[in-house]
């Protein structure tokens, strides 16, 4: 019988994930929603995904279970943290091991395409962002979603992660599926140093302009290949899509949790730079987002 160390809770999820005491498997545990990750998991490896082998799935004491094999204990994330705390900034080394996985994945998706489907609504969380911030259901907002996914729509559709970013991301591959869904090709990878901005500054790193282009360059090359074309010029339309999931769920119910409220104003702010940038330009440049601590002293 395999002994078991906790590990955490998941994120966003459900349950909770273990390690097994050589350190080669990974147990996670969570509701009925993990044996539809399960299986979409076990599909992906089998078309190249840089995906962890599931080796058992089933369910105990009334929770389900997945068990993988280990395909790191560090992800880009941790390095990135890791560099900026012993040399000031990410090295070189994050961003190519990151360029060299999304490449990989985007090889996987495009050789198996999907038949075109309906995805903002769950990439995006598009339902909730404007439940909860009725004042962005305008048509000036409507009006750029239809022109990005008009955009998008040039792109092949592909089986997605949805939550692609460098805590998910290790040198062999990429984990945490549970938001899967179809996505435009690209959609996953491209944003995916350009992200870290949304998250305030906080997270003990920053992501330089000149890495954000090696990063993407890198990404074009693999795209040139498969498609024939740079989804380079689609990275405004995903970062504009980014903008909606990075709003969601982010109102708070509690009136006296003054740093929540203030944390949904600072995403609601980015969400209108994010707008106005991308309907001058079909583009939006995530280095002109203010830090959280930069906004909070400015609305004090």
């Amino acid at each position: 019988m395999t002994d078991w160390e906790f590990v955490k809770d998941r994120t966003a999820a459900d349950g909770a994930v273990w390690r097994s005491a050589d350190g080669l498997l990974y147990k996670r545990t969570g509701g009925e929603d993990l044996r539809a990750e399960g299986e979409f998991q076990r599909l992906v490896a089998g078309l190249g995904y840089p995906v962890p082998e599931i080796v058992d799935q089933g369910s105990e004491s009334g929770r389900r279970f997945v068990v993988e094999r280990a395909i790191g204990d560090t992800s880009l994330h941790e390095e990135a943290l890791a560099d900026a705390g012993r040399d000031g900034r990410v090295g070189h080394r994050v961003i190519s091991t990151a360029a060299a996985v999304a490449s990989k994945l985007l090889r996987a998706q495009a050789r198996h395409p999907l038949p075109a489907t309906p995805w903002f609504e769950r990439a995006a969380f598009a339902t909730e962002v404007l439940e909860e911030n009725p004042d962005f259901d305008v048509p000036r907002v409507h009006e750029a979603v239809e022109h990005a996914l008009g955009r998008l729509a040039r792109l092949p559709t592909v089986r997605g992660h949805l939550d692609y970013g460098l805590p998910n991301v290790l040198r062999a591959g990429v984990i945490d599926w549970q938001h899967h869904g179809p996505v435009p090709l690209g959609y996953d990878v491209y944003p995916a140093l350009d992200i870290v901005a949304f998250k305030g500054g906080g997270k003990g790193y920053g992501i330089t302009p000149e890495q954000r282009a090696a990063y993407t360059a890198a990404l074009d090359e693999t795209t040139v290949s498969l498609i024939g074309r740079r989804v380079s010029e689609h990275l405004g339309d995903f970062l504009f899509v980014k903008c909606f999931f990075f709003l969601a769920l982010m109102r708070p119910t509690d009136p006296t949790r003054h740093d929540k409220h203030l944390k949904w104003q600072y995403r609601r702010a980015l969400f209108m730079t994010g707008l106005d940038q991308y309907e001058s330009s079909h583009t939006i440049d995530t280095g002109t987002f203010p830090t959280l601590e930069r906004f909070t002293a400015e609305h004090r």
